[in-house]
């Protein structure tokens, strides 16, 4: 009995000397396991961006075994094929040329727009494997996926002509679902020719040609800015707002400060309603001042202001700069649209549709589905909810207020018409040269039941109610007419 005993008792010391070393074994095999879950789920959630990466050979092998697959337009027209030259090289084919080059981009130099987005699904064949078979047997290549996208033709060919000579942006969105119907930027280049003109585009350093002014363009948002301005008023006064009144006699001052209405015009008595739509900078600015900054730019992070959008598509962050102790000069600047703010055109198509949508967004895409060559779908895209921007009372009021602009203020050339419509219209300046602005418009119709938005910048054209707001009419009319 004393000899098991003694046995037990050195078992226990062994087994107490041996606990560290069992801990630390079992801790750094616990770590090892994390690191692998973990990097296989990276590889699996970023499988696409490192397909995409220039330095990854695998798609030279792709390109060795598959010909590049088709991309067509949301009603079935091609937008990109491979063909051949006269030699028998494959060569990429945009039937359309300058009409898309932006948003279906281009798939040598680099790759951007749709063959950009779509790459990962076009380099790859999911054709059947009697069709693998046979090509093989031949010696040819296996047909590429396909990517279908939402991008409307017809659409894009109106917003292209109305944009006519002039340098700007136009997107135009589905606001049940986020799809991009259409999307410009000019200037623009035809994309068949991209290989022999590709050293002139990247040396023109002036026209920014190469950018897609929708989602990587800056601009001062001017009076459209006020939409969020409005907002914020709303959220700081939800029961006396109404009452708010003005008199505007052409500009409003703070001290040194000063800001004027466009071309000096006066709009008299005012309450919030008709600023709203004669869009006075004045009353703005006196609203702006009398804001609550902290609150304030809760209301900016909230919309996404300094942040990376929900979106795939490469994109430049909108900025603003607002602080605690912003003077009033500043904030006078800020609520119009002014001073150090920049905004994308599909930025603000997102406030608008927020607004359209009951507060909430559908996050803008512009990838339909992915078909291997017999037609089977491989990847169908949905439809997907962004953040809530606003709540449902406070988009209707924006709604309302947006709807006046049409029917009282600065975008009444769509008064009148077949449908309804609400939107906000602006002129923002972007030199020292007073007489010099952008021409905005950012709008939805019908104005009850909305069904599309319209967001459109003219670049250095004067007054949107002059410029833009006659672009999104044709627009709007090709839409309801169709």
């Amino acid at each position: 009995m004393a000899w098991k005993k003694g046995k037990t008792d050195i078992n226990r010391k062994n087994r107490k000397k041996n606990f560290p070393i069992v801990a630390v074994t079992y801790l750094f095999v616990a770590v090892f396991l994390a690191m692998m879950g973990y990097i296989c789920q990276y590889a699996m959630s970023h499988r696409q961006e490192w397909m995409n990466n220039s330095y990854n050979g695998r798609q030279q092998m792709f390109s060795a075994q598959n010909a590049r697959g088709t991309i067509y337009a949301g009603s079935g027209e091609v937008l990109a094929q491979t063909g051949t030259d006269s030699e028998g090289r494959e060569i990429r084919e945009y039937p359309y040329g300058n009409l898309f080059a932006h948003a279906v981009g281009y798939a040598t130099h680099g790759r951007a727009g749709v063959e950009a987005l779509g790459n990962y699904y076009l380099i790859q064949s999911n054709a059947p494997l009697s069709e693998k078979v046979s090509n093989e047997a031949a010696g040819t290549k296996h047909l590429g996926d396909d990517v279908y996208t939402t991008l409307d033709v017809r659409l894009q060919e109106v917003a292209y002509k109305a944009m006519g000579v002039y340098k700007g942006a136009i997107v135009v969105s589905e606001i049940s679902t986020g799809k991009v119907l259409a999307m410009v930027s000019k200037p623009d280049f035809d994309p068949n020719e991209i290989e022999t003109i590709w050293e002139e585009l990247v040396e023109d350093k002036e026209s920014g040609i190469l950018l897609n002014r929708v989602t990587q363009g800056m601009y001062p948002p001017g009076s459209t800015f006020k939409i969020v301005t409005a907002l914020e008023y709303i959220r700081e006064n939800p029961d006396t707002y109404q009452n708010y009144s003005y008199s505007c006699n052409g500009s409003y001052s703070d001290g040194t400060d000063r800001i004027n209405c466009y071309h000096g015009q006066s709009h008299g008595s005012e309450d919030f309603v008709k600023a709203f739509a004669k869009s006075c900078n004045a009353a703005f600015a006196d609203i702006g001042v009398h804001l609550d900054r902290a609150a304030f730019q809760d209301t900016l992070d909230s919309l996404l202001f300094n942040k990376e959008l929900p979106i795939q598509m490469i994109h430049n962050k909108s900025r603003i700069d607002l602080r605690q102790d912003s003077s009033n000069g500043e904030m006078m600047q800020v609520a119009i649209g002014q001073g150090t703010t920049g905004m994308s055109p599909i930025h603000l198509n997102m406030i608008t549709n927020a607004v359209a949508n009951k507060g909430s967004f559908m996050k803008p895409y512009i990838l339909e589905r992915v078909e291997n060559s017999a037609g089977t779908v491989m990847k169908q895209f949905s439809p997907s909810s962004g953040p809530a921007l606003m709540t449902e009372e406070e988009a209707d009021s924006l709604r309302r207020l947006m709807q006046n602009v049409v029917e009282e203020g600065t975008a009444s050339k769509l008064k009148g018409l077949s449908y309804t419509a609400a939107g906000k219209t602006g002129s923002a300046e972007y030199s020292n040269v007073k007489e010099e602005s952008h021409a905005w418009f950012t709008g939805f119709a019908p104005a009850e039941n909305p069904q599309i938005s319209v967001t459109v910048i003219i670049e250095g054209a004067g007054s949107g109610g002059d410029y833009a707001v006659p672009i999104a009419k044709r627009i709007f009319d090709a839409y309801f007419e169709g």
